[in-house]
């Protein structure tokens, strides 16, 4: 069983800001240091077998220049591969292209870091969801990667889709939206703005209507 409040303080979140040959871009950035040996979350991120214990199904070439295709969701090519400390890809989604950094680091006191840079145009979306809309499915995936790295449970689909609609789901991508905001708010975005934007992403992501008070 997930301690929904020890994992949402377990991540680190920020926003920020790139400029792209193509224009402006933002960044949303993800980390949690898990109590495994980096060759080990190497593994479970690269390995086309351990993918879908935390994750989901993944099909493709998982090598430099390759593509892969995540199954319901993103696909791309795989741009740069630094084993075990870092890989790029680019991530393609409903004809949108957007791209992916992992970084994993040795803590020095014992541990991995794992941290995923996700960068992308600044775009409607991004306007009307702000950072949630690709935070909240992060921090999910950043659950399962902790529940499978600490009891090498395997992700069950029909489990995870109960859990995300039990009241423990809707609390933890509540949370995680809530956190998205903040970071948002630190990055520079308006309160007004990243909270009205946070409101649609946690109706979103739980299937609830909106404050449209405001609160």
């Amino acid at each position: 069983m997930i301690d929904v409040t020890e994992q949402i303080n377990a991540v680190r979140r920020q926003v920020g800001k790139r400029v792209l040959e193509a224009g402006e871009a933002r960044t949303v950035t993800i980390s949690q240091t898990y109590d495994a040996a980096i060759d080990d979350v190497w593994d479970a991120c690269t390995n086309p077998e351990r993918i879908p214990r935390w994750f989901l199904p993944v099909s493709g070439d998982l090598r430099l220049g390759g593509r892969y295709q995540l199954q319901g969701n993103a696909g791309g090519q795989i741009e740069r591969c630094d084993p075990p400390k870092s890989f790029a890809a680019t991530w393609e989604y409903g004809g949108n292209i957007s791209w992916i950094e992992v970084r994993l680091m040795t803590e020095p006191e014992g541990g991995t870091r794992f941290e995923l840079e996700h960068i992308a145009h600044v775009d409607e979306q991004w306007a009307e969801f702000g950072p949630g809309a690709v935070g909240i499915g992060w921090d999910l995936g950043f659950m399962g990667l902790a529940v499978h790295l600490s009891s090498g449970h395997a992700n069950d689909p029909q489990e995870s889709a109960a859990w995300a609609a039990s009241d423990q789901g809707r609390q933890f991508m509540s949370l995680s939206s809530r956190r998205w905001c903040d970071a948002s708010i630190a990055a520079g975005t308006n309160e007004a703005d990243a909270q009205a934007a946070a409101d649609r992403t946690t109706a979103a992501y739980t299937a609830t209507a909106p404050d449209e008070s405001g609160s």
